[in-house]
């Protein structure tokens, strides 16, 4: 907490140090007209002063991106618990016992201000047309507009505004849940409009969230990509980049841009006891953005991939039961009896450790992988099993609704 106390000594010790530091600048500018003998802590002094060189400025990309991003409003009728801004900010997500983010949501959960411990619903009052609910922004010329889907969820009207003050009416084109991406569309061919990355942002870079929070459209917030493929627990296929850029209530479906002003990930989700910003951000990254708007735009849903497995973590022990090397890959607990792995020979205590070829970390990263190939294409599996390496090859079927 702060000290607001403030003393005359203090208020005295400020101002002295404040007249010791000019003199010395001073004194240290008088030694280069000879007039002092030369000091190295004037040196010293001298280039603290100095204006720091190298330092970045965003002005130049927000200039060229800024007028593609825009604030989302909607019209709602009630709806039962669902929270002012944030729809995944968070209600407690289902998680499996000893899992390590269990705590972590527990305890911002139990913090909310007005949140019992069991998440008793709550009924909001009715939202009045033209509360600011998110961001979004614009990826073509002809008015196609990125959100969340929990910002235009059971919205039965939907308006834009851009950065100039012009409001636009906007229609949902699709939405998909499992990854929280909307699409919409406004009537128009002319707008500005800016690109998703092609790069994935590494750990360390810059980055820059622009949105409106709290309704205050047009605001930018800067800091660095903090982490990488996080699951927090909101859907099947979290794979969030961490940000520390200053993301709040109001920010959600808003670009996070690299300083290229390319977009790498759209914001969706805060860690915060207090509910406002404390340098935790989630962003949905700019390839899943990619793949699901380009499925919402030609379908208006997302088809993902299926073969018919239910799937557990590969622990350290079990990977020295079974013969494993590193504890990695995806252990069957079930081949689905008639689905495309069970057809294939899959069987209940395999364990799938590459796709492909492409090594699987994590059970996750096996549903993420299967869920971005097209239904009717053929892949092939890595397997062990028996201690033994094999492959089997199979055609991945269609992923069933409400699975």
């Amino acid at each position: 907490m702060l000290d607001k106390v403030s003393t005359p000594a203090r208020k005295r010790t400020a101002k002295w140090l404040g007249a010791a530091a000019v003199a010395a600048i001073i004194a240290g500018g008088a030694v280069e007209s000879g007039l002092v003998a030369p000091n190295p802590a004037h040196a010293e002094l001298r280039s603290m002063a100095q204006p720091v060189q190298g330092a970045p400025s965003f002005a130049d990309v927000i200039d060229r991106v800024k007028p593609a991003v825009v604030a989302v409003k909607v019209k709602v009728q009630n709806v039962a618990d669902r929270d002012d801004d944030e729809g995944p900010q968070f209600s407690m997500p289902d998680l499996p016992p000893g899992h390590p983010m269990e705590r972590f949501f527990r305890q911002f959960r139990d913090q909310m201000p007005g949140e019992r411990g069991d998440r008793s619903p709550r009924r909001e009052r009715p939202r009045p047309f033209g509360q600011s609910l998110g961001s979004g922004f614009f990826i073509s010329a002809d008015g196609y507009v990125v959100t969340n889907n929990h910002v235009v969820d059971n919205a039965s009207e939907v308006q834009i505004t851009m950065d100039d003050g012009k409001t636009l009416d906007a229609k949902v084109i699709g939405t998909d849940p499992k990854t929280d991406l909307a699409l919409l569309k406004v009537e128009g061919n002319d707008f500005p409009y800016v690109r998703l990355a092609s790069q994935k942002a590494r750990i360390g870079d810059w980055v820059v969230a622009i949105g409106n929070p709290f309704g205050l459209g047009g605001t930018v917030t800067a800091g660095i990509v903090s982490a990488q493929h996080r699951d927090i627990g909101a859907g099947p296929y979290d794979d969030f980049i961490q940000i520390d850029a200053s993301v709040n209530k109001g920010n959600s479906g808003g670009p996070t841009f690299n300083l290229s002003g390319e977009v790498v990930g759209v914001n969706t989700a805060i860690f915060s006891p207090s509910g406002g910003n404390v340098g935790i951000a989630f962003a949905i990254p700019a390839s899943t953005v990619e793949n699901v708007v380009a499925a919402l735009k030609d379908k208006g849903s997302v088809t993902r991939g299926f073969i018919g497995v239910q799937m557990q973590p590969v622990t350290k022990e079990i990977a020295e039961a079974i013969g494993l090397k590193e504890s990695k890959g995806a252990l069957v607990a079930e081949a689905i009896k008639d689905g495309p792995a069970a057809k294939a020979g899959v069987q209940t205590g395999d364990t799938i450790i590459a796709v492909d070829g492409q090594p699987i970390n994590e059970a996750k990263d096996l549903s993420r992988k299967i869920a971005n190939v097209a239904p009717g294409k053929s892949v092939s599996l890595t397997l062990w099993r028996q201690g033994k390496e094999r492959t089997v090859t199979l055609e991945v079927g269609s992923q069933p609704k409400g699975v």
